[in-house]
């Protein structure tokens, strides 16, 4: 192998064992989890109870003709409202996450401790010597 080849497999490893990109990594696992879970949620607790109001189960149902053309308006209206309910369960998300940062940063320092005994003692010294 050449110089440079081994030089940009070592900066490729290097790259690789950054923090930020295992955190990345995990972020995407966890998020393609997450979209399971929110997925869940609007097409099994959302939707049939907007359904009772739009008269069917899900939006996707919901479309339109226009002459040999068939407009799936539904689906758009589907993943409008899968990335709202998502973009408000990751507000709230960071929103609770912040606030613990919050609760951490504004916890106040002890207070320093105080002079110790013989700090003391060499104080009262240095006293007694300075007034005479």
């Amino acid at each position: 192998m050449s110089n440079k080849t081994t030089g940009f497999f070592a900066e490729f490893k290097t790259f690789i064992a950054r923090g930020n990109v295992m955190d990345m990594a995990v972020g995407v696992i966890i998020g393609g989890a997450f979209s399971n879970i929110t997925n869940s949620l609007i097409n099994d607790i959302v939707m049939p109870v907007l359904g009772i109001f739009t008269s069917s189960v899900s939006f996707a149902d919901l479309q339109m003709s226009i002459g040999p053309a068939v407009i799936t308006y539904g689906n758009f209206i589907q993943a409008v409202l899968n990335f709202l309910i998502m973009a408000f369960v990751v507000f709230c998300l960071v929103k609770t996450m912040n606030s613990f940062h919050k609760k951490k940063e504004a916890a106040p320092p002890p207070p320093p401790p105080g002079p110790s005994a013989e700090e003391k003692l060499l104080t009262e010294i240095r006293d007694l010597l300075k007034n005479r």
